[in-house]
């Protein structure tokens, strides 16, 4: 039995005890010192595996070597190092030096393989690099890298994963990519490859059969979790939330702590409000996976979404230390900020989360939120216009285009707007959560309230109060258009209403005077009373609603507003 076999059968001591004295016996030879490296890399012993390689001189003559004790420093969280062992010239050795040239040297004939190509072991290289670049918060770099990686190696899906899992590309970007890729040098003329990655791309496309999984270059890849998982992931971005929540639960069945599906099921139960289900997943997350972000990023979710957000963000820094480049971490941690009106704070996490997440709108789209809650619409509207250069068709941030549109008293574009994000709606609206589109449509009726399309905004606050029928505001907002239509009695009916379910709602009770000083006036004197002349007509006190006495155009009246709960981020694959 040789130590190889060793070390397939996962006998890392044995392996290693053998592979020491092959080393003696052969006088160093480059292949046994690899594989003795092998077996400390195995065993967990970085450090030893690349003093190992380094003592022999190894990481500067052989490529694999040098491959070998670049991971085990990566491992030992040694980055600094790990990049000098990589870069064989002087003009990139640091993360700060300019690189002109994301490519590795050729690979010599008289180099060891051991089972890699000469192009894979290129490939292998580049991967590397682009992850130490990572760690070391270059993360311009680190795409290049794994760009260039992809390219020398098409079935380096690392690499590929690495660059949509941590979304350091845009729709546009991808797209390039795939074309760029050489599919037709590296792959058999039927490969599946090529159409399995733009499966797994293009999480913001228009879905327009969204019960269906996409076509497929094979039938049985219908059963493939990454491939499922990446149609849940499309579901999510369109807001498809319950339909999103069906898929990632058949997933998670078949594999219940599957990596890539986890955090696109958590935001699910975020935006439905599943507390039991968020509590119990995340207790098991910790309990089972203490060492990974995602448990205690569930934890810190949960807390979010019951408002205890201290606690929350305790629970959140620490997924945040546990891994750096945990993106849906800091959006749900901005999230905590943003509830509790603290704008600034909840900005700066979102500009961390964007760092993160270059290919992700989500944190765009939340920073123009909260620079809209702080009356900066000029700023808000130039984050929004970045976030749907990313994401076209999400409603939500089309709807934020529209807020910002009324705020500048543009009502046409308002109103084109918000028809936009509701045709979006329609075209999803057998999944989507109906609650999720009240703001949408209420929206929508003051616009047409400001165009003197009142017969319009009355019907769009009765639809959105069929969504959402104990809502004060909405009631309130049809009782402003049953005013201005001149139906006093009709409107004091829905000011009492409002009033009922908010005793302290301002506007219903400042309209529910006017209103009635309005009904009034206007009712003929008693015949018997003589106190007022027969032609007393009291002139209409109700024409139009003072700008400072209007609802606020909000997505809500408090700071929870419906776009900025959206976790996706905080989907993310993580």
């Amino acid at each position: 039995i040789t130590f190889k076999q060793t070390i397939l059968k996962n006998n890392n001591e044995t392996a290693l005890f053998w592979a020491e004295k092959v080393v003696v016996m052969s006088g160093a030879d480059a292949r046994d010192v690899y594989w003795q490296a092998q077996c400390l890399f195995r065993s967990q012993q970085y450090h030893r595996a690349a003093v190992l390689i380094k003592n022999k001189g190894l990481d500067k003559s052989q490529p694999l070597c040098q491959w070998l004790a670049g991971l085990c420093l990566l491992e030992a969280r040694k980055y600094e190092d790990a990049l000098l062992i990589l870069s064989k010239d002087d003009t990139n050795r640091t993360a700060s030096v300019t690189v002109t040239s994301f490519t590795m040297p050729p690979i010599d004939e008289h180099c060891i393989l051991e089972g890699f190509t000469p192009r894979t072991l290129q490939s292998a290289l580049l991967l590397l690099k682009g992850q130490v670049y990572e760690k070391l918060e270059n993360r311009a770099y680190a795409a290049e890298y794994f760009r260039s990686a992809l390219k020398h190696d098409v079935y380096c899906y690392e690499a590929f994963q690495l660059l949509k899992q941590h979304h350091m590309l845009t729709s546009v970007e991808e797209k390039e990519l795939l074309s760029s890729l050489p599919f037709k040098d590296q792959c058999y003329e039927n490969d599946l490859l090529p159409e399995v990655y733009e499966i797994l791309l293009n999480k913001y496309q228009n879905i327009p059969q969204m019960s269906k999984t996409p076509a497929l270059p094979h039938p049985r890849l219908s059963e493939s979790l990454d491939v499922e998982v990446a149609h849940a992931e499309k579901l999510y971005y369109v807001c498809a939330f319950r339909e999103c929540l069906s898929h990632t639960q058949n997933i998670l069945k078949k594999d219940p702590y599957h990596p890539n599906c986890l955090s696109i099921h958590l935001g699910c139960l975020m935006e439905l409000k599943k507390t039991n289900q968020l509590f119990y997943l995340a207790h098991e997350l910790v309990d089972l996976m203490p060492e990974k972000a995602v448990s205690w990023f569930a934890v810190g979710s949960y807390y979010v979404l019951i408002g205890k957000h201290d606690t929350a963000r305790r629970y959140l820094a620490k997924a945040n230390s546990l891994d750096q480049l945990f993106g849906p971490a800091w959006l749900v941690y901005g999230h905590s900020f943003a509830k509790e009106k603290e704008h600034d704070q909840a900005m700066a996490a979102y500009f961390s989360a964007s760092k993160l997440m270059k290919g992700c709108h989500l944190p765009l789209l939340c920073i123009g939120i909260e620079c809209g809650l702080t009356n900066d619409i000029r700023l808000a509207e130039r984050f929004l216009k970045q976030a749907q250069h990313l994401a076209p068709c999400d409603p939500f941030l089309i709807m934020e285009l529209g807020v910002v549109a009324f705020e500048n008293k543009d009502y046409l574009l308002a109103e084109t707007h918000l028809q936009t994000a509701l045709s979006h709606v329609h075209s999803y609206n057998e999944f989507i959560v109906p609650e999720k589109w009240e703001p949408l449509l209420n929206n929508l009726g003051h616009t047409c309230r400001k165009l003197g399309k009142l017969e319009d905004a009355l019907r769009y606050h009765q639809q959105a109060l069929m969504l959402s029928p104990q809502n004060p505001s909405t009631i309130s907002c049809i009782g402003l258009v049953l005013a201005l239509q001149n139906k006093p009695e009709e409107a004091v009916e829905m000011f009492h209403k409002a009033l009922s379910l908010q005793r302290d709602h301002i506007f219903s009770t400042h309209m529910l005077q006017r209103a009635l000083e309005h009904l009034i006036n206007s009712l003929p004197p008693f015949e018997e009373d003589d106190t007022f002349p027969s032609t007393f007509h009291a002139e209409v006190i109700l024409t139009k609603s003072k700008p400072n006495s209007e609802p606020p155009f909000k997505i809500y009246e408090d700071p929870n507003r419906s776009s900025s709960n959206k976790t996706d981020f905080v989907y993310l694959s993580i």
